[in-house]
């Protein structure tokens, strides 16, 4: 067994942990930060799979765009639920 399997044995694991906290998660913002980390993640599978591409796509997009646009919003949320 080489360094290289043990390494994506050891994301495949933590990406299925992260996915169930994040599914798990009693409030939102613990499970977007969840959802960050996941992503992050999978940026690090990807680069292991050597599909650089990809893995600098999920950065920009998945971990970033996202990520904000969920945080943005859900303070949105909570300023317009505070407003009523």
């Amino acid at each position: 067994m080489t360094l290289i399997n043990i390494v994506e044995i050891v994301v495949s694991v933590l990406l299925i942990a992260l996915a169930f906290l994040a599914i798990n998660s009693k409030t939102l913002i613990k499970s977007v930060m969840f959802l960050s980390s996941l992503s992050m993640l999978a940026v690090i599978g990807f680069v292991i799979m050597r599909a650089p591409d990809v893995a600098v796509t999920e950065a920009v997009i998945g971990s970033g765009l996202v990520t904000s646009l969920f945080v943005f919003t859900l303070l949105a949320v909570r300023k317009a639920g505070k407003k009523i």
